[in-house]
C-alpha cells in the first residue's frame, strides 16, 4: 500500500483537494534519475480528502515510484502565490508487503517529505 499525506505548513492544516498521481517507472534498465514522462506510467490518480490523505490504488509491483502533487491550484484557491507549480517524488518500494507512507509538508516557497510509517 502506497499513501500520503499533505499538511500545509503556512496555514496549520491539511491541503484538501490536491491532484495526486502515482507513477511508476517503465523499464528495469531505465535510470532513477529519468525525467522522460515516457519512461512512467500511471498507477493511481485522485485528490486529498478533508484530512490532507489519498491512499493510492496498489500497482503490487516492486520498482521505482513517482508520486507528483499538483500544488498550483490548492494555493490559487486560498489566495497564494506558490513558487512551485507541481512537486514529484521518487522513491523506491523494495518490499510489496510493506506500507509506504509518503508525506509531504508543503507551503508556498518550499516543501520536504520523507518515509513516514
Amino acid at each position: 500500500m502506497i499513501s500520503t499525506h499533505i499538511l500545509d505548513t503556512s496555514a496549520g492544516s491539511p491541503a484538501e483537494g490536491v491532484a495526486v498521481r502515482l507513477e511508476i517507472q517503465s523499464g528495469a534498465a531505465a535510470p532513477v534519475s529519468s525525467l522522460n514522462s515516457s519512461a512512467w506510467t500511471e498507477v493511481s490518480s485522485g485528490v486529498t480528502n478533508a484530512d490532507g490523505r489519498f491512499v493510492f490504488a496498489d500497482s503490487g509491483a516492486a520498482g521505482t515510484y513517482r508520486i507528483h502533487f499538483e500544488v498550483q491550484p490548492y494555493f490559487v484557491h486560498q489566495k497564494k502565490e506558490a513558487f512551485f507549480p507541481t512537486v514529484s517524488v521518487v522513491f523506491r518500494v523494495e518490499n510489496t508487503q510493506r506500507k509506504y507512507h509518503v508525506p509531504l509538508l508543503l507551503n508556498p516557497y518550499g516543501y520536504s517529505t520523507y518515509r513516514g510509517s
